[in-house]
């Protein structure tokens, strides 16, 4: 069979096409995946991870006396994804209706005789898969991680950058008041530091699944439950005080985390889209070579990463939403739920990654235009002050008068369109007039003077991000070895 690179010997260039043996898809597959993430998630690295999982386990067993050491080398030196071919595995899994079933058949073949008796003891085929996909998830997360912390630094600069950049706020698909490109920044830093979070929280508790054909681990006899702790710490995964065949959380929780990071990626995407549109051009995409261009209309530069990411976004519900239907299990072994859950779990993490690594890409190169944020918070003229001007009015006349002297106003200079501006407006009506000098309501006409605590959020935002990034090496750390997650010690999980 023809060698490949493990997991933990690719390492592709970000962005640098599809991995087709992730999608199978040679013409989709480079705008929903990134190549990194993709890595993790091709048929070989869940190969690999399977042969993992079945090596970890025979060597646990070996430490507790249960499986001969020679015999546990002998299986170990036999797991190799570069010695199987996932095709061949892949059809004859119709037959028994998942994939480790011919794996240990063949890795059974391959053992010296002596050894084969101990191949695949006392586990399960769900036991194999439910853990070599945890560790699928868990390589693929470390990836994703890289470009989800650069994506928060290029948040963070931006809205470091922009703390006092005026632009209008929009509410409702209208201008509404005055904000900060800073603030809007800040928000989309806050959305990636909550959702990475909350990723880390679900990928930490991961835990390795062992619990034989009923989850009694029979076997195994009195050592199982030591040789499913042994199991999860060669693995780095967290433990668990019993099997979870279908109590299915840690998938839910997983699949939770990624759906919620996708949506705040689309809900960034989404932002940027918007001002990047002709009308508006606050902002605009980095160019490259050939990014955003049209079949048709040599003009264009279309906002590619907030489309795909968007694209991935609206995707990412209904995955989840599979991931929840089918965790609904019945008795001791679920008949179709659990078979349910392979591939929507991994399009969940690939389409997360690929959004992630967008995401990074499309702040990172941001251009800002903040003349022509000035621009359109001044096309109103003076309208989204009026929450401003009515406040000031609002001690003498009391807050309802205010709010009725500003709206008649308002509605003068919409009528009258260019000729009355919205100050003559409010100078023109008696009431107005008599509570605000001129230079009283030009300073209420004044954006900066309406920014409330635009810039204490902005501050806020920037703190939780440098605490986050002194407390973030458990994070960030990946396993020497490339087995398992071993970035902090395993933990339990229930």
């Amino acid at each position: 069979m023809r060698p490949s690179s493990s997991p933990s010997e690719l390492q592709p260039s970000e962005h640098s096409g599809p991995a087709p043996h992730a999608t199978g898809r040679l013409l989709f597959g480079g705008l929903f995946g990134t190549a990194s993430v993709d890595a993790e998630l091709t048929d070989r690295a869940l190969l690999q991870a399977l042969l993992d999982v079945e090596r970890a386990l025979v060597e646990a067993a070996a430490e507790e006396d249960v499986v001969p050491t020679p015999a546990a080398e002998a299986i170990g030196r036999e797991c190799d994804a570069r010695r199987y071919d996932p095709v061949a595995l892949g059809w004859a899994a119709e037959a028994a209706g998942n994939p480790v079933v011919p794996l240990v058949g063949a890795l059974t073949a391959a053992v010296p005789v002596d050894a084969r008796p101990w191949v695949h003891i006392g586990a399960t085929s769900q036991d194999v898969l439910d853990t070599a996909l945890v560790l699928v998830a868990v390589r693929a997360e470390a990836v994703l991680r890289r470009d989800l912390d650069a994506a928060a630094d290029a948040a963070a600069r931006l809205a470091e950058e922009h703390r006092d950049t005026v632009m209008v706020a929009r509410t409702l698909g209208q201008q509404a008041s005055p904000t900060t490109f800073g603030l809007k920044a800040a928000g989309w830093l806050a959305i990636l530091l909550d959702a990475g979070a909350r990723l880390a929280t679900a990928r930490r508790g991961l835990p390795v699944q062992l619990g034989g054909a009923a989850g009694t681990l029979a076997g195994f006899g009195p050592a199982g439950p030591a040789v499913a702790d042994r199991l999860a710490d060669r693995l780095g995964l967290a433990t668990t005080r019993l099997p979870w065949h279908t109590r299915r959380q840690p998938l839910l929780d997983l699949s939770a985390a990624l759906g919620a990071l996708l949506t705040g990626t689309g809900k960034i995407a989404l932002d940027v889209g918007l001002l990047a549109q002709s009308e508006v051009a606050e902002v605009a995409e980095g160019a490259g070579s050939g990014r955003g261009g049209s079949s048709a209309m040599p003009h264009k530069r279309n906002p590619v990463d907030s489309i795909l990411v968007t694209a991935a976004a609206r995707r990412g519900p209904h995955l989840v939403a599979t991931m929840f239907s089918a965790a609904v299990q019945e008795h001791e072994r679920a008949a179709g739920g659990w078979h349910a859950e392979w591939e929507p779990l991994l399009d969940l993490v690939r389409l997360t990654g690929g959004a992630v690594g967008r995401t990074r890409r499309m702040l990172d190169g941001l251009l800002v235009r903040p003349d022509r944020m000035r621009a359109n918070l001044a096309a109103s003229g003076g309208l989204v002050l009026a929450e401003a001007v009515a406040a000031r009015l609002a001690g003498g006349l009391g807050r309802g008068a205010a709010h009725d002297a500003v709206a008649r106003a308002a509605g003068a200079a919409r009528r009258a369109g260019s000729w009355l501006t919205f100050r003559d407006a409010l100078l023109a009506d008696p009431a107005v007039a008599a509570q605000l000098t001129e230079e009283e309501l030009d300073r209420a006409l004044d954006p900066h003077l309406w920014l409330g605590s635009a810039g204490v959020f902005v501050d806020r935002a920037l703190a939780w991000h440098h605490e986050r990034h002194a407390g973030a090496g458990l994070d960030r750390a990946r396993p020497a070895d490339g087995v398992g997650a071993a970035d902090d010690q395993p933990r339990e999980s229930t």
